[in-house]
């Protein structure tokens, strides 16, 4: 298993906006906003709106109290087959594109690649990851935040904060059949055994990372699906990056593009390689620096 772990492992993808030069923002580059949100998006015409109403309407009232807090949100379109693109574009058109972009991509990467690639295009000081779903309140925003500033002082200006949904755990359960508790266990025993013990919620799609944080993580991820949020958390923990786990409001919303057994066994097979190929020395860590 290990041979087939270290010869199946595959680069960091190169088309990323690390890689691009020129006038496009870089992750590389100074902060020029307070925030960025990092919104993954796939297939996602019909849940995108909610989200993008609720979060634009928190962001705009937040900026005429503080005129100083400046933001920008990243819808990236991830190969999607329906009209996400058009429907993110409206937001544009509405509010501009300095505060508003689309990165589209013509090719499904998956949720971590659709995330990765807005990572690397963002400007903000802090930057959000945010589903597109809107199954976490937008203004939960201050919850996360409260959690990063707990954290200082940041070592090299590092740190991330996690919501988490641990806390309504008993309640999931009691709504779930015997086999989806079954293989939320089985997810969250193979997750603490093979790679992040201090978290007990990865899979929640609402995490704060501080610019410098963003860089060093990113840039070392590999996973671009479903299990990419461990590798995340993994890669923090292996660079002693400090983490806060937070409550936040939680609503389960139809349409997840998450298919219980087949990506859950994907998933369990990704957290195995993970650690295989950290430990056999097929994936290695490397700092980066901002310039």
């Amino acid at each position: 298993i290990c041979i087939i772990a270290h010869v199946t492992a595959k680069t960091m993808p190169h088309e990323d906006a690390e890689c691009r030069k020129g006038s496009a923002p870089n992750l590389h580059d100074p902060a020029t906003r307070e925030l960025s949100v990092v919104v993954p998006s796939y297939n996602e015409e019909n849940r995108l709106p909610l989200m993008m109403d609720e979060a634009l309407d928190y962001l705009e009232k937040r900026q005429k109290q503080d005129p100083s807090f400046t933001y920008e949100v990243i819808v990236v379109n991830d190969g999607s087959k329906d009209q996400t693109a058009k429907v993110a574009k409206e937001y544009c058109k509405k509010y501009g594109s300095d505060k508003v972009r689309v990165i589209s991509l013509e090719k499904n990467r998956g949720k971590g690649g659709a995330v990765r690639t807005g990572v690397f295009s963002s400007r903000g000081k802090t930057i959000l990851m945010a589903d597109a779903d809107g199954a976490t309140k937008f203004a939960d925003i201050e919850k996360v935040e409260e959690g990063l500033k707990n954290l200082q002082p940041w070592p090299e200006g590092m740190a991330i904060s996690c919501g988490s949904r641990a806390h309504l755990e008993k309640d999931s359960i009691a709504k779930r059949s015997y086999f989806r508790t079954l293989l939320m266990y089985g997810f969250h025993f193979l997750v603490w055994f093979l790679c992040v013990k201090e978290i007990r919620d990865t899979q929640c799609g609402f995490k704060l990372l501080t610019r410098q944080a963003a860089l060093q993580t990113f840039s070392n991820l590999h996973i671009e699906r479903w299990a990419f949020d461990v590798e995340l958390l993994y890669i923090a923990q292996r660079l002693k990056i400090p983490i806060a786990e937070v409550a936040v409001n939680w609503t389960e919303i139809e349409g997840s593009k998450l298919v219980p057994f087949w990506s859950w066994l994907q998933m369990g097979r990704d957290l195995l390689f993970i650690r295989l190929r950290y430990m056999t020395g097929a994936w290695k860590l490397e700092a980066k620096k901002c310039n």
